[in-house]
């Protein structure tokens, strides 16, 4: 399972990573979506330093679990935006189209964090459970 989630954390990692060189660079369809928000441009660059830090916090198991929270609001505000905005599912600024790939990736990390909280929730509570039947047996041979 853990090889699994490793992979799972690593496709949101790259679909983070990916999207910071629009908002980074300040790319026409980023700053129409910003603008569109009316977050332009500190918005962007501020969310997207929040991408980056999830993208890497992401890895480091202490960190992991509120990066996947973090990861799964995120993109839950992506998705609300492009639904109740005129931004729409299909991105389309200057004449071009994103073909409604940002709603995608919003949409494929939301289902990936929710499987990452879902494994640690439950190795949490098999572990706590495993711990509280070992503790019990401990005290049971102590009597």
């Amino acid at each position: 399972m853990k090889t699994i989630n490793f992979f799972l954390k690593l496709i949101i990692a790259i679909i983070f990573i990916q999207t910071l060189f629009f908002k980074f660079s300040a790319h026409p369809q980023a700053v129409h979506i910003f603008t569109t928000l009316d977050m332009e441009p500190y918005g962007r660059i501020f969310l997207g330093c929040l991408e980056l830090i999830c993208a890497l916090l992401l890895f480091v198991p202490r960190f992991s679990i509120y990066a996947t929270f973090v990861s799964l609001g995120l993109m839950l505000g992506a998705v609300f935006s492009h639904l109740t905005t005129d931004l729409g599912i299909v991105v389309e600024w200057n004449g071009e189209s994103d073909n409604g790939r940002l709603f995608s990736m919003a949409i494929i990390v939301i289902i990936l964090s929710v499987i990452l909280i879902y494994s640690n929730l439950k190795s949490r509570l098999l572990t706590n459970k495993k711990q509280t039947s070992d503790s019990t047996t401990q005290e049971d041979i102590q009597i």
